[in-house]
């Protein structure tokens, strides 16, 4: 017998047919998003660009040659004989091979007064000697193409005594990190009678010998004659480049060119210089 106060017992509601799930998905809504939800391989034009462009059109409108009327290059106009200037210069150790620098240390414009020059090849600033100039820039060019093949000497003090092995390594070529060497000229030299002080003077070592040598290459990689005698073991402790062709220190009086001195070829010369 049921109790008066006892209520009758419901029947549970009937969930709607969209009714959420646990994770709080509507099981009617994610059927409708399933039959909406584009195919990977179909085509839809939300996924295009909006410039409707692609990365190739874009390059192949940058390649395009341009049209209308073009501007003459400015012909340059080849100096003369007698326009021309040729300095040779003795370039003194601790010198950058530049008319200017940011560092406030001491450049070409410290010994020349001359304007308009520039130099045609380089010269490291730890080493001395030849350094040739000129206003004109088909011969600085012509001076300094690889392919003249225009044997530079140096006189080399190294260090320690160096043997006949060393000097035909020398003269055969060396392998360096940027290839072979091609075949140099190399002799003992006695020191040159000409040779000027170094300021600063060279380290030397008392149970050490220093060697002079006469190397004659006929490239101009970096640093390479330093880099050639440590190779076969004799460090480089003075460099300095006596002649660039048949061009050299020595002047017309039969002396040799000072650190800081310079002077000027001759038209004569120049002019063999130019038809060389």
């Amino acid at each position: 017998m049921n109790s008066p106060t006892s209520q009758p017992r419901r029947k549970p509601k009937r969930q709607p047919s969209h009714s959420k799930d646990p994770g709080g998905k509507e099981f009617g809504q994610e059927k409708s998003q399933r039959s909406t939800k584009p195919s990977p391989n179909s085509k839809s034009s939300s996924n295009k660009s909006p410039s409707n462009k692609s990365p190739i059109n874009k390059r192949q409108g940058l390649n395009k040659k341009r049209t209308g009327p073009q501007k003459p290059r400015p012909k340059v106009t080849p100096l003369s004989v007698a326009e021309t200037q040729v300095v040779l210069l003795n370039k003194p150790f601790d010198v950058l091979c530049q008319f200017t620098d940011e560092g406030g240390r001491r450049t070409l414009k410290d010994l020349l007064p001359i304007a308009g020059i520039y130099a045609a090849g380089r010269l490291d600033r730890d080493s001395e000697g030849l350094l040739l100039l000129t206003n004109n820039g088909q011969l600085q060019a012509k001076l300094t193409q690889p392919n003249k093949h225009t044997f530079k000497t140096y006189w080399v003090q190294v260090e320690g005594d160096v043997d006949d092995t060393a000097i035909q390594a020398l003269s055969q070529g060396v392998e360096l990190k940027d290839g072979p060497t091609l075949p140099a000229k190399v002799r003992r030299l006695q020191q040159p009678e000409s040779l000027w002080p170094r300021n600063p003077p060279i380290r030397e070592r008392r149970n050490i010998p220093t060697t002079w040598l006469e190397i004659c290459i006929r490239e101009g990689r970096n640093r390479q004659v330093r880099r050639m005698t440590a190779h076969v073991g004799f460090p480089t402790l003075r460099l300095i480049r006596y002649a660039i062709g048949n061009l050299s220190l020595d002047t017309e009086q039969g002396q040799c060119l000072q650190p800081g001195e310079y002077r000027t070829l001759s038209e004569a010369a120049i002019k063999e210089l130019l038809h060389d």
